[in-house]
């Protein structure tokens, strides 16, 4: 692929721009992951039902909502709630979606050291705690200096990331798990018809279809770069369009090839796909195969963590500069890239990458990260959902290029899909050991609570000498019909 194809570079003041397709393949490369079809692997050919229902009552919604917001407002999930719902929840929008990835990073991370362990063709040290924990302090601190770098480069490394380590890789265990029953190998799950609609077994049963809610999550997180694409509101459309059909062709067709391949004693939730490529490789006597798939599954899971790093962490810098983060985390550096909140989060980063070396099983800390972000996600996708129906009352003259048919409707699905996934959520998996059932709430809802609440905290405490935006270059960054920070200053004796 020529790289023009890339990354576009207009001649209009030497303003560098990114293509419809680039914006897709970043879209696909933070929602999409293979790093989720090991757990579902277990599930045989009833992972298709698992995918599927989230994507009908949370992924078309959210698609769909966040394509109608983006196309009338500019500066992502912070200006949607904040138009629709006031300042401080809109704060608090892009706090939830910021923080959710901090926790986030380390787990994606986990699954990068142990694709690692297979490249050094040593297994094992997927489950050390130590190497993990060393493994995810190198691979974030590089994403953090790729996205320092400015000039787009994390739209490079993401799209080609995507590519390397995402497609290829999803594609190669698509071709080795046809070939695999075409030989009539046995498969490790039945794959009768009758197995697609798994056996209804109540409460856990629903647990296991709201617990794939956010392996959909992050349609909305590339919309702070929407002002780089050259036609803004139809080009962030159909990005949005392509990247939803590329998702689900990444997530459904390779777990398949895993669960036929891999016994489910050896899916482990950070290994499960390198395993697979072990499986194969080894039975048709190529395994020098399985450290170079594996190699490019890493780079597809650090191409994910550079562009999430370069999405919240800028909404979150335009909500700073309005008056809501003190001066010293608005600080920029000559590339115009938010060091000021990247150093902080790489600490905090650095400090949850340590539960892998105090929690022994590896599993558990993974898991107990990807619930705890899974809930502070799902909070800001209901203030999403809440604002997008508001914003059809309260502002219905701004232009919008696209408008979701029926939008209460969709907003009430997504809204409704959203709050019982996180109900639901404190509730530990049955195939989750290792912690107590009684603590796993509390350990959840503890973590949940305590991030949550932040961002009220500095809202209460913000002050006049922090707003380092003025009205007017709001407007020109934003838009005209966005209402200015100085409508939000507090009040002089917060000064």
């Amino acid at each position: 692929m020529d790289e023009k194809k890339i990354v576009n570079t207009s001649s209009k003041g030497g303003t560098r721009y990114i293509n419809w397709w680039t914006m897709s393949i970043m879209v696909v490369v933070a929602v999409a992951s293979l790093r989720s079809d090991p757990a579902d692997a277990f599930y045989g050919l009833g992972s298709i039902f698992y995918y599927v229902i989230p994507a009908l009552v949370f992924l078309i919604p959210t698609a769909l909502v966040a394509a109608e917001l983006a196309s009338g407002w500019k500066g992502g999930i912070y200006i949607w709630v904040r138009e629709g719902m006031g300042n401080e929840w809109g704060f608090t929008a892009i706090w939830l979606q910021w923080i959710q990835n901090v926790v986030w990073y380390p787990s994606q991370l986990a699954f990068v050291a142990a694709a690692l362990a297979y490249v050094f063709m040593a297994p094992s040290l997927a489950n050390s705690g130590y190497y993990t924990a060393i493994v995810i302090l190198v691979a974030y601190w590089v994403s953090t200096l790729i996205t320092l770098r400015g000039n787009n480069l994390f739209a490079h490394v993401g799209a080609w990331g995507g590519i390397i380590g995402t497609f290829i890789p999803g594609i190669v265990l698509i071709i080795l798990g046809g070939l695999w029953l075409g030989t009539h190998q046995p498969s490790q799950v039945p794959l009768a018809w009758s197995n697609v609609i798994p056996p209804f077994t109540g409460l856990a049963s629903v647990v296991l279809i709201v617990s794939n809610f956010l392996a959909y999550a992050g349609m909305e997180v590339n919309a702070v770069h929407v002002d780089q694409l050259k036609n803004p509101t139809k080009d962030y459309t159909k990005a949005l369009l392509v990247a939803f059909g590329i998702i689900l062709a990444v997530f459904i067709p390779p777990t398949l090839a895993v669960a036929i391949a891999v016994p489910p004693a050896k899916l482990g939730l950070t290994s499960g796909i390198t395993a697979a490529f072990e499986v194969f490789f080894t039975h048709w006597g190529v395994n020098w195969m399985t450290p170079i798939l594996s190699l490019m599954v890493v780079l597809g899971a650090l191409a994910s963590v550079v562009v999430w790093i370069a999405g919240p962490s800028k909404g979150l810098l335009i909500a700073g500069r309005t008056g809501l983060l003190p001066p010293f985390l608005q600080k920029r550096n000559k590339a115009g890239i938010q060091q000021g909140i990247l150093i902080p989060q790489g600490i905090i980063v650095t400090i949850l990458a340590a539960l892998f070396v105090f929690i022994p099983n590896v599993s558990v800390a993974f898991f107990l990260l990807i619930a705890a972000a899974a809930q502070l996600y799902l909070l800001m996708y209901i203030l999403m959902f809440i604002a997008a129906m508001r914003l059809r009352v309260k502002k219905p003259d701004v232009q919008r290029t696209y408008k979701v048919p029926a939008m209460n409707f969709v907003a009430v699905v997504g809204l409704v899909a959203s709050a019982l996934a996180f109900a639901l959520g404190f509730i530990p998996p049955s195939e989750l050991s290792g912690v107590p059932t009684v603590a796993y709430p509390i350990i959840v809802l503890a973590i949940t609570a305590g991030l949550a609440i932040i961002p009220f905290v500095i809202y209460a405490l913000r002050k006049t000498g922090w707003k380092t935006i003025s009205d007017e270059e709001f407007a020109q960054l934003i838009g005209s019909h966005v209402t200015p920070p100085s409508h939000h200053v507090p009040s002089p004796k917060n000064k």
